[in-house]
């Protein structure tokens, strides 16, 4: 058994969706979903989710890395200097190329978007869990070899697209997206067990995007997510898992 906890990242602790499951090596089910507040911490949120006598895996909506190019570019530009690499190839990761090509959704660019701020979030998220846990919480690569805490990184809007394809996935974001959010239960309920209650995840779309991160985890711990070919490029930059 294992316990997934999506987290669907924002700059904002009331914009966070976090949604907590748990995969016993054939089935996902989700038990809770909750959106962040001001009250309370999200990292004691999430540090009181955690239990004792099973792996947890973290997965989050964010980007936990940024392009290798930009670094190496940056590293001793100076103003008014030209930049001879591509736009594409400064702020875009090898892993936003790659999910690009499967499903046609383009994440946001971490090195040249406001995404670069639910970026750091996030890796302060991380930190901050470092903290109360003492654990390292690396990020994880082999789904068969996890330490006690690890993380992922995940993308719902290309989880959707697999899901629906060869489909279009349904509008679901925002006060007009209630329709799309409903059909999109719909849909998840062949591939995880819902909780009775299901409004909030009618009613918000950061609360459904994290119980679509609790899937993604499980179909990284299923083998069902592709990985990287460059697994050196993949650990400096970071890598969606999105299932094939």
């Amino acid at each position: 058994m294992i316990t997934i906890i999506g987290i669907d990242c924002a700059t904002q602790a009331q914009k966070t969706g976090l949604a907590v499951g748990t995969w016993d090596g054939t089935a996902v089910s989700l038990r809770t979903v909750i959106l962040g507040h001001k009250k309370e911490p999200l990292a004691h949120i999430i540090a009181n989710w955690l239990p004792t006598n099973m792996p947890t895996l973290l997965a989050i909506d964010a980007p936990l890395g940024w392009p290798t190019a930009l670094g190496d570019q940056l590293a001793t530009h100076q103003a008014g200097d030209p930049l001879p690499v591509s736009p594409n190839t400064l702020f875009r990761r090898e892993t936003d190329r790659h999910i690009w090509q499967r499903t046609g959704k383009l994440p946001l660019d971490v090195g040249a978007d406001r995404i670069a701020r639910t970026a750091h979030a996030a890796l302060a998220l991380l930190t901050d869990l470092r903290q109360l846990t003492g654990q390292s919480i690396p990020l994880a690569w082999q789904p068969n070899k996890l330490p006690p805490i690890s993380a992922i990184e995940v993308y719902p809007a290309g989880t959707l697209k697999m899901l629906f394809a060869p489909a279009r996935v349904p509008s679901y974001k925002g006060k007009e997206g209630g329709n799309g959010r409903s059909t999109i239960l719909t849909q998840l309920k062949n591939h995880i067990t819902l909780p009775a209650e299901t409004g909030l995840m009618h009613q918000n779309d950061d609360a459904l995007d994290a119980a679509l991160c609790v899937l993604a985890g499980a179909d990284f711990l299923r083998g069902w997510a592709e990985p990287p070919q460059n697994l050196t490029q993949a650990q400096k930059e970071g890598w969606i898992w999105v299932r094939k």
